[in-house]
């Protein structure tokens, strides 16, 4: 059985939820104009390790900003 609670996707059986999970990474300006920056790779290394360790959290996605860091962040009013 499958049914939404909130925003998030939950599957029930047997009184086990697994919920659906999407990790996001974002740069560090510490990285440079690297392809992909180490703190990406790491983040998402650090992300699946935690999610690989729990079954009841699936990963359904990662969202990924590697080329805009808070220092980048332009305030629009």
């Amino acid at each position: 059985m499958i049914k939404r609670e909130g925003k998030a996707k939950v599957q029930s059986s047997d009184n086990h939820k697994t919920w659906n999970a999407c990790g996001y990474v974002r740069l560090s300006c510490e990285d440079g104009d690297k392809e992909e920056s180490n703190s990406v790779t790491g983040q998402k290394n650090l992300i699946r390790d935690y999610l690989s360790r729990r079954p009841h959290l699936i990963e359904c996605g990662m969202k990924v900003d590697d080329g805009f860091s808070g220092s980048d962040f332009v305030e629009v009013r």
